[in-house]
């Protein structure tokens, strides 16, 4: 790299007063940075300590010699360097200054340290007399820059890996904020459907039969008493028929809000919700039921947080209705520690660990998302013929 510095000039006399001669060798003796000069042959003709220190040398040992062969003489990786490439020199025979901080000095004891060096024509009027070199070491300078160079690989590393791995993540909740939205639609749609055929034609029969009752009063007067008291017989069996469908009616609401939200969660707290759901669910899909409960008394969760740990224990009851085949099912709720732990274990027919890793595992993702999000997690073991259990543990911090 070639700079614009001036030349370094000297009396047109080769002679240097004394009193000059003294304050040079001051001022070289004074800085830390390695100073030496050499002629046209690349001879040292002077060096302060401190650049003789830093290879390894006496200042006498140097004078007269080659300083290109003295420490110069080598690439980085020990392969020779030419003396017609080297900057130093090419610098006064070229007459132009250069600075050059990629190369390297070398020890008396064979060792190489990178340096930065600068190397001037010492010129005498117009006539060019050799160099003045400076230099210094950089070892400390170039750790650093290589620590640095490395520590910003590594976050560059790091932050590539962030940005995958969230990219990934953003595409999973994309799919399964599409597949909750599907289950929701679903879900909509069998409530409407419920809702059209059981609680429709419900609502229509009793239509018609007020209907059919309105009528049949307004003829009332027109009939023999007989005829009268016969109507009366048909209007009251009419009636219990109609408290029937009523009832109908009342149960599939029932059953709808439930299917909903479960009126006991809000009623007799979510211990109770558990239990019952366990049981009815073990009584509709006909499994031998193993249930444990302890350490729940006197604890009651936020609302959020009850709710979520409802929607996940009816999840992992779904994935076993879903898939397990099982016949007989473990269920485990206990709290010790400020910890609440649900285990739901079946002795069905089990699957690979891939199988709850896999994009489409939205139940799974959506159990473990709602663990998240109130500080738990959710672990799953499974082995093909052998069952699955899966384990919720959340710790809880309102007790």
């Amino acid at each position: 790299m070639q700079i614009n510095s001036p030349p370094v000039l000297i009396p047109p006399n080769a002679a240097v007063e004394p009193v000059l001669q003294k304050q040079l060798a001051l001022l070289l003796e004074s800085t830390g940075e390695g100073i030496y000069g050499i002629d046209m042959e690349g001879r040292c003709t002077f060096i302060n300590r401190a650049g003789a220190r830093m290879i390894g040398r006496e200042p006498d040992e140097v004078l007269g010699c080659n300083m290109h062969d003295v420490t110069h003489h080598s690439h980085p990786d020990g392969q020779p360097y030419a003396t017609h490439d080297c900057a130093i020199f090419n610098a006064f025979r070229q007459g132009l200054p250069c600075r050059i901080d990629t190369e390297v000095f070398w020890h008396r004891d064979h060792r190489s340290f990178p340096v930065e060096y600068s190397s001037y024509p010492l010129m005498d009027g117009d006539t060019v007399l050799g160099a003045v070199v400076t230099f210094v070491d950089i070892t400390e300078r170039k750790r650093t820059a290589d620590a640095l160079q490395l520590a910003k690989n590594e976050l560059e590393q790091r932050v590539g890996e962030r940005t995958q791995a969230l990219s990934v993540a953003l595409g999973q909740l994309r799919e399964l904020s599409a597949y909750s939205e599907n289950v929701r639609e679903e879900e909509r749609t069998r409530i409407a459907r419920e809702v059209h055929d059981e609680l429709g034609s419900l609502l229509v029969a009793l239509k018609m039969d007020v209907n059919w009752m309105d009528k049949r009063l307004g003829e009332q007067q027109q009939r023999t008493p007989p005829e009268a008291e016969a109507m009366r017989t048909r209007l009251r069996s009419k009636c219990r028929n109609m408290s029937g469908l009523i009832e109908r009616a009342v149960d599939n609401v029932g059953r709808i809000i439930t299917d909903l939200r479960p009126s006991i969660l809000d009623h007799q707290g979510l211990w109770a919700a558990l239990e019952w759901q366990a049981h009815e669910f073990a009584q509709s899909a006909e499994l031998v039921l193993d249930w444990t409960m302890q350490g729940t008394d006197g604890v009651e969760l936020p609302e959020p947080e009850a709710m979520a740990v409802f929607r996940i224990f009816q999840e992992m009851l779904s994935n076993v209705a879903r898939h397990a085949h099982a016949t007989a099912l473990t269920l485990r709720i206990q709290i010790e520690n400020r910890v609440l732990t649900i285990s739901v274990q079946d002795n069905g027919c089990g699957a690979s660990a891939l199988a709850f890793e896999a994009p489409t595992a939205y139940g799974v993702m959506g159990m473990r998302e709602r663990a998240r999000h109130f500080g738990g997690q959710l672990e799953i073991s499974s082995q093909i013929g052998l069952g699955s259990a899966f384990t919720l543990r959340m710790p809880l911090s309102n007790i």
